[in-house]
């Protein structure tokens, strides 16, 4: 039958499957019945027509808590080529599938996995990948379907989902293009119906047209059951004719009461087979007609499912049992009594005996009391789940074990464990409801402990009141005091984050310091140097940068510990060991997965590059940590690496992007406070600033990080910007109010040997020396150490250069602004080197024009796979270590070296080689 009134939605899908090479996909959206399932039905035909090979998967409710169950469904035709994928890849999936045990595999591993599979499917024969339902996929494919739907840009792959109205899935947000399906016109569905029932009366025609609302699920199967019902009286709606009197219900609910009145009509072996199938979570012929036997006394027979097949409830082919829409199996479910399905459920457990997943959950089903031995069941479905990476599946197995457990402190400790996971996946809203279950029952203390900190993992607490921070070192204290050790770190940890993300003051870090002193763990523990580090960065900054030099060595070892000391590097001031840190972790959190930690180390990275002048390497760190963050849920993380970003626009140069990427973060950190990204917004502002030579303004954007009463205030970085802000004061006319500022901040250099603050210290002391002293001081912070830090260096430079102009010593300046000049030229710092170029030529000395680095007439996401050929990495190899397929990094290349000017990988490599060499700190 042709579709009607979907002449527009046709025309896209066809043109989509004609031309699978660019990546996309749709997402048809709309009310039970719409006519979704019919849209992928055409174009799943037209993409056999086209030579596509089809896969597909289909959410169904049941299998909600199957972890991977739609992803199984979806890979099984290409199943052979799991063996030839890079081993993390293949040992992560053949793990999320069931076919071989692996340490718990991230979901973006077997995303990555799942992705290179299709790809290589699609180099072969072009796809087309479905996803019916996905409202009903469980949570861990939805989310693998959507890490692929984000990436698949070039390869020739073609994904169509399908959404219910109303309902919410991971592969909504995947960036497929919307379709939504309306009601049929009047006109359309009077043609609908007239196709279907050519017979009916006129009142009769009115009526259904009316009832079925432009729904064609409705235009097509109600006329059957107006049918049964003999047609409706002139002042009897057939609503009432299929439900009772009363408010009119929904329409899907009339539909299913359709359904409903279709089924009693059926032998009763019948529908006992229709419900066993009903509730089934597989479409398996063979385990309904199992059950059904078991049920009835006798061995069921295929024969016992046609009458249902006859009138069109379900299809049976060789071996499956479909409903021909997702409103039957509802409608048959709820049409039974509760003692039926408790029946069909324990004849689906005891015929599953081998499926121990589905068998807990058929018993849970079938269970209304207290047993603690289906819970105990549930309990290791919950572990298996977790262990497969499906940490959603887990995550409602516990909770339905705490539903059943027998004792309030078994139910606690399950909702609780329940609860851990949700904030470990980022569930916020299961996770307080968890905990709040939890407190409703009688908790004893460790248990109300446990409760207490448990959502302090969400966004670090920067939207919790700072009077918290307090309570979590009480709280750290008293775990402590009961030998929980471990729980009092992970506490601590999160009460130190909280001193980084918001301001909780002098004596809420205090206290914290103390608590961390009193616990039993080494003070070399990278989790005690971290936690130090970002309570007490300047009076416990000396120590803290000694363990860090020592820890330096083992660099590379363990990625989890590299991220803590990177973090703890970044609050002292010491960017080198903060970006040397970070770019050994990031390597191991990919490989292994933790795509919701790589976003905070590549941000604690950039910030750092961008700090000590390494622009080149920043831009792509700062954006593929924007672009991670904002696909794993990191609002603030990504308004830190969106505000690096501005950072470095600013120091380019490019104002507008600047300025548009700082409103970005802006709007992101101002309503929570995100002192981090409030500080670093206002740092991009007054660069932008200064570079535009409005120096007032420089001045009023950067006193905003050092003013205690502005959310810009962050007690850290507020000392990392000295030499900033002394230039725009210096030149603003304000050099008396940062003198008085120097005055404030000088006790902080006497209790750290912060490298930035020191650096900062020594230029602000020359720029700011009276002229009888200026040339000393200058010296004296050009014979320091600046060793990686060459925007500084440069600075110093440009400054001594200046003033040498100033006291008419000319030929003296053009050494050191000939070496400014160089250096920002080197860093891309445009606005920097021009004043460079312009003092030079006032001291009788000319400059070539700066060439546009070759780096720059990249993307970000360009010049992260450029430097990484350079570094001598596959295509394959780089895939991987940017959760890409080889293909589409292929394509990037293909673009990329027209921009340079190259025709190979050799030559690439050579002119960011040349590039690199150009630039003294690299």
């Amino acid at each position: 039958m042709p579709l009607f009134g979907r002449e527009a939605e046709l025309k896209a899908l066809a043109k989509l499957v004609d031309d699978p090479g660019d990546g996309s996909g749709v997402l048809i959206r709309g009310e039970a019945g719409i006519g979704k399932s019919a849209l992928v039905a055409e174009a799943v035909s037209a993409a056999s027509a086209a030579g596509l090979r089809v896969l597909t998967t289909t959410g169904v409710e049941a299998e909600q808590n199957l972890v991977y169950a739609g992803l199984h469904q979806l890979l099984y035709p290409v199943r052979a080529g799991v063996d030839t994928l890079p081993a993390p890849q293949r040992d992560a999936l053949r793990s999320a599938l069931g076919l071989a045990e692996a340490a718990e595999p991230s979901v973006y591993l077997v995303g990555l996995a799942t992705l290179t599979l299709l790809a290589e499917a699609a180099a072969v024969r072009s796809l087309l990948v479905v996803a019916e339902d996905a409202h009903w996929l469980d949570r861990a494919s939805a989310d693998v379907l959507a890490f692929v739907a984000r990436r698949i840009e070039s390869e020739p792959i073609v994904m169509v989902a399908t959404l219910r109205e109303g309902e919410r899935s991971s592969v909504q947000d995947a960036g497929l293009c919307p379709m939504p399906v309306d009601r049929l016109s009047a006109e359309v569905a009077a043609e609908l119906l007239d196709s279907i029932a050519p017979d009916l009366t006129s009142a009769m025609r009115a009526w259904l047209l009316e009832e079925a609302a432009g729904n064609p699920l409705a235009l097509t199967e109600l006329p059957a059951a107006l049918g049964r019902h003999g047609g409706p009286g002139p002042a009897l709606p057939l609503s009432d004719r299929l439900g009772g009197l009363g408010t009119v219900p929904p329409l899907s609910e009339r539909l299913e009461r359709a359904f409903t009145a279709r089924v009693a009509a059926l032998p009763a072996p019948t529908r006992t087979a229709l419900l066993v199938a009903a509730l089934n979570q597989s479409d398996s012929v063979s385990e309904t007609l199992a059950a059904t036997s078991l049920i009835l006394g006798s061995t069921a027979e295929l024969e016992i499912l046609a009458p249902a097949a006859e009138v069109r409830l379900i299809e049976l082919a060789i071996g499956a049992v479909a409903f021909r829409h997702p409103l039957m199996r509802s409608a048959i479910a709820a049409a039974s009594t509760l003692a039926e399905r408790r029946r069909a459920h324990l004849a689906l457990a005891e015929t599953l005996h081998e499926q121990p997943d589905r068998r807990a959950w058929h018993r849970a089903a079938a269970t209304a009391g207290a047993d603690e031995g289906v819970a105990a069941e549930l309990d290791r479905a919950a572990d298996r789940a977790r262990h497969r990476g499906g940490v959603a599946a887990a995550i409602a197995a516990l909770e339905q074990a705490a539903r059943l457990s027998e004792g309030q402190d078994r139910k606690a400790l399950r909702l609780l464990r329940a609860a851990e996971l949700a904030v470990e996946s980022g569930s916020r809203v299961t996770a307080e409801r968890l905990v709040r279950d939890a407190h409703a029952l009688e908790l004893s203390p460790r248990r109300r402990a446990t409760a207490a900190w448990l959502l302090s993992g969400f966004e670090d607490g920067v939207r919790e009141d700072v009077s918290r921070v307090s309570e979590l070192a009480e709280l750290a204290a008293s775990v402590a005091a009961d030998g929980e050790v471990e729980p009092a770190v992970r506490i601590l940890w999160g009460a130190a984050m909280r001193c980084f993300w918001s301001e909780p003051g002098t004596a809420a870090r205090r206290s914290l310091l103390g608590v961390a002193d009193r616990l039993p763990v080494p003070a070399d523990d990278p989790r005690m140097v971290a936690i130090a580090a970002y309570v007490a960065p300047f009076e416990r900054g000396g120590i803290t940068l000694d363990l860090l030099r020592k820890l330096a060595g083992v660099a590379g070892a363990a990625p989890e510990i590299d991220r803590y000391l990177g973090s703890a590097a970044l609050q002292v001031g010491a960017f080198g060991l903060a970006a040397r840190f970070s770019a050994a972790a990031a390597p191991g959190l990919r490989a292994q997965g933790r795509l919701g930690l790589l976003p905070r180390t590549l941000a604690v990275q950039a910030w750092s590059q961008v700090r000590l002048g390494d622009l080149a390497s920043a831009v792509p760190v700062a954006a593929e940590a924007a672009k991670l963050a904002q696909e794993t849920g990191q609002p603030f993380m990504y308004g830190l690496a969106t505000a690096v970003q501005a950072e470095i626009a600013a120091l380019r140069g490019d104002h507008g992007r600047a300025g548009t990427l700082a409103d970005e973060a802006e709007r992101v950190a101002l309503p929570a406070g995100a002192r981090p990204v409030l500080a670093t917004v206002q740092l991009a502002r007054g660069l932008t600033a200064l570079s535009e030579e409005r120096f007032g303004d420089a001045f009023a954007a950067l006193s905003r990080i050092l003013d205690p009463s502005d959310p810009a205030y962050q007690l850290a970085l507020r000392a990392y910007c000295l030499a900033e802000l002394t230039e725009a004061a210096v030149r603003a006319g304000r050099a008396d109010t940062m003198r008085d500022i120097l005055r404030e901040v000088e006790p902080l250099a006497a209790s750290t040997p912060s490298p930035a603050l020191h650096i900062g210290l020594r230029y602000a002391r020359a720029v700011l020396a009276p002229n009888e002293e200026a040339e000393k001081r200058f010296t004296a912070a050009l014979r320091a150490d600046l060793s990686g830090w060459p925007a500084e260096r440069g600075r110093l430079h440009l400054a001594f250069g200046e003033w040498l102009r100033r006291q008419r010593r000319a030929a003296e300046s053009r050494s050191h602004l000939r070496t400014a000049r160089e250096t920002f030229d080197a860093l891309g710092m445009a606005a920097w080197g021009e004043r460079a170029r312009r003092e030079l030529r006032g001291a009788g000395e000319s400059s070539p024009n700066r060439d546009p680095d070759a780096r720059e007439k990249l993307t970000p996401h360009e010049l992260n796979i450029a430097q990484l050929v350079a570094e001598g990495l596959t295509n394959r190899e780089i895939g991987q270590r940017l959760y890409l397929s080889h293909r589409t990094v292929s394509t990037h290349l293909h673009r990329i070296f027209p921009k340079l000017g190259v025709g190979s990988r050799a030559d690439l490599a050579r002119v960011l080689k040349t590039l690199g060499e150009g630039s003294s700190f690299r």
